[in-house]
């Protein structure tokens, strides 16, 4: 079967309100942790891979940029600063920056081009954060079981159809950045997060994966994909919502 996986702006541009929609925010704790590690008080962020914006609602003012025009549309109507650029070719100026934020992007990322990119847009003393929340959320040991089957069947269906993407492990991300000798220092933080959601909303969120949306477009069914058992378990055990408990893994690098 030829390789069907398509870029990743052009691998979520066909969902960008969905996406908007279902996926978490950062954690406002992690701005202030930001500051303190650059020690700029009113810093000049750049969010790479900005997407919708969501991961630049927690600054004041940030500058974003995104290859897909789909999600740089919904991230200007958030009022967001968002240009046409990737994190192989920015197209800032050197020394722009305070801090550099990826969410949920780096594995994407050209490493050989973007740390470089990355480095050069940075200001001595300037600080990367490149995070991920861990997946799913913490709610309740029969969803998670749930989310863990659905998960382990669209991974295996997206690999049999060419659609599983081959970028490097996340839990690779600091070695990466250690090995790329641009950054003198790198280490890994933890914060975490509480949201109260919905079984309608956690099902949206398991389904806003760029893999999930291709097989669905290809005509898996979602018992197949195993989101049927996930809603009948996630309505069962989440009825009146329940508590997120979220974890928000941020690798920082210090220019």
């Amino acid at each position: 079967m030829p390789n069907l996986i398509p870029d990743s702006a052009e691998r979520f541009s066909k969902f960008a309100e969905f996406y908007d929609r279902v996926r978490p925010s950062p954690p406002e704790e992690l701005a202030d942790l930001l500051r303190q590690w650059s020690g700029v008080a009113d810093p000049a962020v750049v969010d790479i891979g900005c997407g919708t914006g969501l991961s630049a609602t927690i600054w004041p003012e940030v500058t974003g940029v995104e290859p897909s025009p789909e999600m740089r549309a919904v991230a200007a109507r958030r009022g967001i600063h968002v240009v046409d650029g990737t994190a192989e070719k920015t197209g800032l100026p050197d020394d722009c920056a305070d801090i550099v934020t990826v969410s949920h992007a780096l594995h994407w990322f050209d490493a050989a081009l973007a740390f470089p990119e990355i480095a050069r847009i940075m200001r001595p003393g300037a600080v990367l954060a490149a995070f991920d929340f861990d997946w799913p959320p913490a709610v309740d040991p029969e969803v998670d079981a749930a989310y863990r089957a659905f998960e382990a069947a669209h991974t295996t269906l997206e690999a049999e159809r060419g659609l599983r993407p081959g970028f490097a492990p996340k839990s690779e991300h600091v070695a990466r950045l250690r090995q790329s000798g641009l950054f003198r220092h790198v280490n890994e933080v933890c914060l975490h997060m509480k949201e109260t959601g919905g079984a309608a909303r956690f099902v949206d969120f398991a389904a806003s994966q760029g893999g999930v949306v291709a097989l669905l477009e290809q005509g898996v069914s979602e018992d197949v994909l195993g989101l049927t058992r996930l809603r009948e378990v996630a309505e069962r055990r989440m009825a009146g919502g329940r508590t997120w408990w979220w974890t928000c893994r941020a690798r920082l690098a210090v220019r």
